[in-house]
């Protein structure tokens, strides 16, 4: 259906010359008017740089109608998301045209109101400075950790090959390798398409086990050991939970289920997968160190941590403790946001389970300080990071790094058409359609996802030098303010609780903190 006007173009101009040449010369004027949009729609549909026109020859150009029009209107029709920051359109077009190589910058000024509630900037000193390294790294890796990682501040976060699409897997990798970072596989295990440009790997290991997976679901510890050795793995990480869908599992619809996925994640084809809610490995915190001990062992050393969307806070500081017993740590500890995305779940679970990014990062990164473990775990931070802005929050919340999905990708042409669980995704994106994916082109991708991430860090790096600081390590609580009312602002500081070090065993967390500080166990969640 989507190259029928193509083929009734090509069928019209074939008639207008045979019924011009037989019958009268004057029925070629026809073909004056519809030959150019034919030429046009042959040119569409062999493109390579918009996915749009590629898969949607000649209609696809209403689109980009559209769009040159949309600044002009946008500014009269600006909204908020729950942030208070400009809404998706517009952030959509800042990555748009980092990965592009655009002008980036705009005229008139701001478009925000800066005296709305939720309203956030930072505050810069005068007395900035010229950062030149624009490529800081964090190594990632513990005492018990042999094979360290040194990765960007910035990487992919994770997305499975099933949900996306085997060329916008390509294209994220291939990013991934020009530019130097990490690309999360996601639960639906490695993929050819994520081993075809060797670009970093973060291996996501869900609550289905795929890709080191027993005939009856349980973990492999075999297949494992041979996959987390592939010289293109860096690291290893435990989906405990999604913010977008905590405590529900992931869910692959079956129409999206091809004959190679299946075979991936030993599952059945064309049926729904719905990825257990919780492991079968471990049923209580001291199983889940031991796990993550295990894996550390099996691959060789690499750096292990796990992810989850921070719920009940005794069921944390209850793996904190069994931490402390074991004296085994995760090498890092991804924190996901409720506010974060996915291509299918429940509405209910999306808008309603869950901490914020900020309040379960927050949470997380003081407690280990006052538990004084901290040093040995770096923390990521994943829930709409998009912009340098958002990455410069995480950090004064003590992210050490981010994750990014959005904005990776809106790099390689998602236009947030929101059908991601339907199987026809217009852009090629996250459909298994082989027809639909053709449409992006990895060689013309990459490139942006490269870019993208290049323009983001400079960008959160000139923020940050405007602040008088150097390194992202430095940027603190108080450098970041928020209007919480129409007369009063606050830095995080004074909005978010700051502990020291002792402050469980001294008692003076915040009195909620506490409570659930004497309610933890290693032994149970």
């Amino acid at each position: 259906m989507r190259y029928y006007i193509l083929f009734g173009l090509i069928a019209v101009n074939v008639c207008t010359l045979l019924v011009g040449y037989f019958l009268s010369p004057s029925l070629y004027w026809f073909f004056i008017l519809f030959g150019p949009l034919l030429l046009i729609g042959f040119y569409d549909f062999f493109q390579t740089k918009k996915a749009i026109l590629r898969n949607f020859p000649i209609i696809g150009h209403f689109r980009y109608l559209f769009e040159m029009i949309r600044p002009e209107i946008q500014q009269y029709f600006i909204e908020s998301d729950v942030d208070g920051r400009p809404f998706s359109r517009e952030l959509r077009s800042i990555v748009y045209q980092r990965a592009k190589q655009t002008i980036d910058s705009l005229p008139f000024g701001s478009k925000r109101n800066h005296y709305a509630n939720q309203h956030e900037w930072l505050n810069h000193s005068m007395a900035p400075v010229l950062i030149e390294d624009m490529d800081p790294r964090v190594e990632i890796g513990n005492k018990d950790c042999r094979r360290p990682y040194l990765a960007s501040i910035l990487n992919i976060s994770a997305m499975s090959y099933g949900s996306l699409s085997s060329h916008a897997i390509m294209a994220l990798n291939r990013g991934a390798k020009t530019g130097n970072f990490a690309h999360n596989t996601g639960e639906g295990g490695i993929s050819p398409y994520h081993l075809r440009y060797a670009g970093d790997l973060i291996w996501q290991i869900g609550t289905g086990y795929f890709g080191c997976r027993e005939n009856d679901g349980s973990f492999s510890p075999e297949m494992f050991k041979e996959s987390s050795r592939h010289e293109n793995v860096k690291m290893i990480e435990i989906k405990l939970s999604q913010g977008a869908k905590p405590g529900h599992g992931g869910i692959l619809p079956g129409h999206k289920v091809t004959q190679e996925i299946a075979k991936i994640r030993s599952v059945e084809v064309g049926k729904t997968v719905y990825s257990p809610p919780g492991h079968s490995k471990f049923t209580n915190p001291l199983g889940l160190v031991q796990f993550i001990a295990e894996l550390r062992e099996l691959s060789g050393g690499k750096p292990v941590g796990f992810k989850l969307c921070l719920g009940k806070k005794s069921e944390f500081l209850g793996v904190c403790k069994a931490m402390i017993e074991q004296d085994v740590y995760p090498d890092f500890i991804t924190v996901d946001g409720s506010e974060g995305g996915t291509g299918a779940a429940p509405l209910e679970f999306s808008n309603s389970i869950g901490n914020p990014l900020h309040d379960g990062l927050n949470f997380i990164y003081n407690s280990l300080v006052a538990l004084g473990i901290k040093k040995h775990i770096k923390l990521i931070a994943s829930g709409r990071v998009i912009t340098g802005f958002d990455m410069l929050r995480k950090f004064a919340l003590g992210a050490d790094l981010c994750y990014s999905a959005r904005g990776m990708m809106f790099s390689i042409g998602c236009i947030q058409a929101l059908r991601c669980n339907t199987n026809d995704c217009p852009t090629g994106v996250a459909t298994q359609d082989k027809a639909l994916e053709s449409g992006l082109v990895v060689k013309e991708k990459y490139l942006r996802v490269a870019n993208y991430h290049r323009a983001t860090i400079c960008s959160m790096l000139e923020m940050l030098g405007s602040a008088g600081l150097r390194n992202p390590t430095d940027i603190m609580p108080y450098h970041v303010q928020k209007r919480v009312n129409n007369r009063e602002t606050y830095h995080y500081g004074e909005i978010y609780p700051v502990l020291k070090e002792g402050a469980y065993e001294e008692e003076t967390a915040p009195e909620v903190w506490q409570r659930s500080w004497w309610k933890a166990s290693s032994e149970r969640f």
